[in-house]
This record gives C-alpha cells, structure tokens and sequence, in this order.
C-alpha cells in the first residue's frame, strides 16, 4: 500500500527493482569502502628509506614527441637533479615537428646540470607503439653507460631537486625493482576539476596501491610519469621488447618485471608534478578514450559489464534517490542516499589531495558517467579502425603497423 492507494503489479515490480538496485549498489560499496585495499586512502606516499652507502649510477630517459610547449617547465628539474651519484639524462625526441630536440639543448646550455644527450630513434617498425620504441632507444642508449637504475619519465613531468635521490633510496631500502610515484596532475579549469582528481581515484580503485607493494599479490601497476627501474630487473623482463604492443606501457611494465620475480611499488607523489594543461573537456576526453578499451582488453565482454558496474555502483544511487521520492519509496531514497554518502566519502580524500572544494564529492556520479561515455567512446575508436594513439601516432590494432596522424 502507498498513501495513494494500492500499487499496481507493474508498478510495484518497478519500485522493487529501484529498491533492490539501490541496495545492491549499497552493497558494492560497503565492499569497495573496506575489502579493496582501502584504494581511497592518499596516505600510500614513498616508504622511509636511508641513504646508501654508495649511490648507484642512474640513466634517466626521457620520451618526447613535440613536447616544445611543456620542456622549459619540465627539463631543467631533472637536470637540476641534486644526486650524489652519477647521473645523466637521455631525451629521445621521436619525430618531433617543433624543434623538441633543439630546445631540449638550448635549456641544457642555459640551465647546465645533469648531463643530457638529444638523440631520434627513426620511425617504429610495425608491432611497436611509438612511445615504447622511442623508451626502447633510450634504454639502449643509456645501457652503454652501464647504469644500475633507469628512471622512465614523461617530458611533461618536473621533479622535485631530491626526486631522484628519494626514489633511488626508496627503492634500495625496500628491495624494490620498482618505484614509481604517480605524479599530481594539473587542476585548474572546470574539465580538469571534475576529471582529473577521479582520474586517480578510480585508477586506485583499480589497482589498490597497498596491494602493489605487498609480496605475494598478483596486482601490479606503475605510473608512466615516474618509474624508477632497476636495470638488472629490466634485463630480466625484457623491458621493454616484452611489452612493445602495450597501449598502457606503465601498468604492462610494472605486470612483467612482477610475473619475472621482482617487487614494485607504487604511490602517490608529493613533489612529482604534470605540467600539461588540460583546458578543455575535450582534451580530457581524449586522453581517457586513448586507453580505456585498450584497459578492457578490446573485450565487448568485459566492455559490458565494465558499463553495467559503473551504471549500478555510480549511477544508481543517485537515480533510486530521486526515483523514490517521486514515488515515495523511502527504502529507496534512503538506500540510494546511503550508497551516495559513502561513495562521496571514499573520493574526499582524493580531493583534499588535489586541494579541491569538497562540494565536489557528490558530483562523482556526473563525473563516472562521463568516464563510462569515454570508454563506449574509446571502444568505438578501436572497432572504427581508429585505435589508440600516442602524440599524433595511431595504432588501429596491437599488430597493426604505425602510421602518421
């Protein structure tokens, strides 16, 4: 019985169905909130280290295509790298078409520092992403110099003048082949507000960072903007002939050096920044598009059910909240509301680590379902022969030959 009466069959299976969604996305959440590696704590930061004895040489590479925009905010802090030990930079400028490679230079004779060597690997052959093949002729470069460690960073990241010496003891104090720190991303415009702090959030959801670090677990991620990678282990996985056709190379890298034996970790950065702006919505939506299928496994099936999980654990709570007060079902409103609360809850910290208005927290849903859009989008790429794409580069099948875009 409702205040107006009885319910018709029809619509009582309705509110049925609104009633039991909301308690199913409830559930999920109170699953998500305490047996995911508790993915939306922000306090898995680097591990207390020591300095060594002495400190291992380091090459660090550095993949760039037309990245003349964001170099001058970048190079200079990683040749401005306070490391005790030997060091040198090595900038693949793979094709660039406005003078990447030359103002690379420029700010090294302005700047001074760390030693940095310009080199251009040549066009990729076919089974080769175009950033794995310009880390490829990087690693193989700074392999002549004999490094113990590889720092992989992308050209649009700067690092904090004791970046390096923290990772490298970081990782000799644990034992880790390992250390990456995902980097704070920018967040200025409206589009970066709203995408970017749950761009992390639900890349931890994902891959609990705890789980990563912990021996004996199978989950493995890295974050591509920071890797610091010991050379033997990179040998030992094959890095990165093993991974040549990964449109996600850092999460690839961090699963093979894992599957041969080593430890990784991985955290979030307090030091290490993105300098690449984000102004427009679009430009969000096309860096998520460029992977999220290529994260599913090009599988309509788990493309499927990756749309029906967000649609019940994002999507729900908020349509039973609004679906019971217009039929003035309160086990929906309150089922829905609860699952709402504690999904805003688990994203606070997130955005008290991006420094964001806590009004943000109960937008999450408008913000998942703009993520859910970008992987039908990104799923509609692939099957459109469209494929994913690094810095002008499009791959319409992991086989596929490379082609200008």
């Amino acid at each position: 019985m409702s205040r107006f009466g009885p319910l018709p069959w029809g619509r009582l299976r309705q509110v049925s169905a609104i009633v039991w969604s909301a308690a199913g996305s409830l559930a999920a959440w109170g699953w998500l909130l305490l047996c995911q590696g508790f993915f939306w704590r922000t306090d898995v930061r680097l591990p207390p280290s020591r300095d060594p004895g002495t400190w291992p040489s380091v090459c660090v590479v550095v993949p760039a295509r037309d990245e003349a925009a964001v170099l001058p905010a970048s190079l200079p802090s990683l040749l401005a790298q306070d490391y005790p030990g030997r060091a040198e930079v090595f900038l693949v400028d793979d094709g660039s078409t406005d003078g990447t490679g030359e103002l690379a230079r420029e700010l090294a004779d302005r700047h001074g520092g760390l030693p940095l060597t310009v080199d251009s690997p040549g066009e990729p052959p076919a089974g080769w992403t175009g950033k794995l093949w310009a880390v490829r002729h990087g690693v193989g470069l700074a392999r002549a110099r004999d490094p113990e460690y590889l720092l992989l960073t992308d050209a649009d990241i700067a690092h904090a003048p004791d970046g390096l010496r923290r990772l490298v003891a970081a990782a000799r104090t644990g034992g880790f082949d390992v250390v990456s720190q995902m980097a704070r991303l920018r967040v200025e415009s409206l589009g970066e507000r709203l995408v970017v702090p749950a761009f992390v959030y639900f890349f931890a959801q994902l891959y609990p960072f705890r789980r990563i670090g912990r021996e004996g677990t199978r989950t493995a991620a890295a974050a591509g903007g920071c890797v610091l990678l010991r050379a033997e282990a990179a040998g030992r996985a094959r890095i990165p002939d093993a991974i040549r056709q990964a449109v996600i190379d850092d999460v690839a890298l961090a699963r093979a050096v894992k599957r041969s034996g080593g430890r990784v970790w991985l955290g979030l950065a307090d030091r290490v920044d993105s300098v690449r702006p984000y102004p427009r919505l679009r430009d969000l939506w096309r860096m998520v598009a460029r992977s999220a299928y290529a994260q599913l496994r090009h599988s309509p099936v788990l493309l499927a059910g990756t749309v029906a999980g967000l649609t019940l654990v994002y999507l729900v709570p908020p349509v039973a909240v609004a679906a019971g007060a217009v039929a003035g079902n309160g086990a929906a409103t309150v089922l829905g509301a609860a699952a709402w609360l504690v999904m805003a809850g688990t994203y606070v910290p997130m955005l008290r680590y991006y420094r964001q208005p806590l009004w943000l927290a109960p937008l999450l849903p408008f913000t998942a379902f703009l993520y859910l859009l970008m992987t039908v989008d990104s799923a509609v790429r692939h099957h459109r022969g469209r494929g994913a794409a690094w810095k002008g580069r499009t791959y319409a099948r992991p086989d596929a030959v490379p082609e200008e875009g």
